[in-house]
């Protein structure tokens, strides 16, 4: 289904995955502008044409496709404007190739990241069906690299912000003139968006921290005079300002949790992530090991935990400073 939220037509693309339907966007310019594609799947591909021929426009008008961020329901259907020119970011650029050298980084990553966090090594085949996802990934680069200020070209109006912490690279587009954000996942309004655990840019260098990079994308555009978001997924964000603040809120209480868990007892990180996610951390095993992480990576950066021994190659961790006031886990929401 097509809405329109201003100027801008909003296209509503079902996807295969447990998040739903994907939105993406068209702005019409002087360039003919896509921003996100869909999953690389032939209903998504139907659903798309579908509703670009209900504003008027075959997919050979689309000039250029913006990708907000690399993940598959997003960035799947790049192949299908061979004619268009890709722009995004160059950190996601590996994920969208996906040459030999970054599947073997890919998985001497997560072996080493799961040996970090304590998981037993019958986990380790989880790594294949990490990368299942990719399969509706488009394969194509990037012709043209964006970041921080770059204003887009062809949409005049459009300044690329670089919202980091939901995936390394993610980016969102900010139109001063009206305060509107077309914001990818950076922002959803029924559900906190997932900072996920990713391999970084370069092979061998640090992990990234995506919690805090959510953060810090999270308190920026707090001091953004955002009127609404157009989000990737879900009801347009129509008071943005409020949002951000419960985001923030809920995820500091959420640590204060798992640092409460910490403090009865020192644990891998994989310990506390069965102790939050019991019934669905086998089955979603990227998306819970990436919350938990999260939360200890903030608590770390607070001073509130620490490393404090190891357990073969997995990290040790215990609180550093009492409780003030225990946390209800059943209070804390999303």
């Amino acid at each position: 289904m097509t809405v329109w939220y201003r100027d801008i037509a909003q296209l509503t693309i079902p996807t295969p995955f447990a998040v739903g339907d994907v939105h993406v966007y068209v702005i019409k310019g002087e360039r003919m502008t896509l921003v996100d594609t869909g999953p690389k799947t032939n209903e998504a591909w139907e659903a798309l044409e579908s509703q670009l021929s209900a504003i008027g426009l075959v997919p050979e008008r689309i000039d250029q496709v913006v990708l907000t961020h690399h993940h598959p329901d997003h960035a799947g259907l790049i192949e299908r404007f061979p004619h268009a020119a890709v722009i995004g970011s160059k950190e996601g650029e590996r994920f969208l190739v996906r040459d030999d050298e970054f599947i073997k980084d890919h998985d001497v990553f997560y072996k080493t990241f799961f040996s970090s966090m304590g998981l037993p090594e019958s986990y380790f085949v989880l790594i294949e069906k990490m990368k299942e996802p990719l399969q509706a990934l488009g394969n194509r680069g990037i012709d043209q690299a964006v970041s921080e200020g770059d204003i887009l070209q062809g949409a005049s109006k459009w300044k690329v912000i670089e919202t980091p912490g939901h995936s390394q690279g993610h980016i969102s587009l900010f139109r001063e003139n009206d305060g509107l954000l077309i914001g990818g996942d950076m922002l959803l309004s029924n559900v906190s968006s997932n900072p996920l655990i990713e391999p970084p840019f370069s092979s061998g260098e640090p992990r990234p921290l995506p919690q805090l990079q959510y953060n810090e994308s999270l308190k920026r555009l707090q001091d953004m005079p955002l009127s609404a978001v157009l989000p990737g997924h879900g009801p347009v964000v129509s008071d943005p300002s409020n949002l951000l603040s419960h985001r923030l809120k809920k995820q500091h209480e959420r640590a204060m949790y798992v640092k409460q868990l910490i403090a009865q007892k020192e644990s891998t990180a994989f310990e506390i992530c069965m102790q939050l996610f019991p019934s669905v951390y086998r089955k979603q095993l990227g998306l819970t090991l990436s919350e938990t992480m999260g939360q200890i990576d903030y608590l770390v950066s607070l001073g509130e935990i620490e490393i404090v021994d190891r357990r073969g190659d997995a990290f040790l961790y215990g609180a550093l400073t009492n409780i003030k006031e225990p946390v209800n886990e059943q209070e804390i929401g999303r």
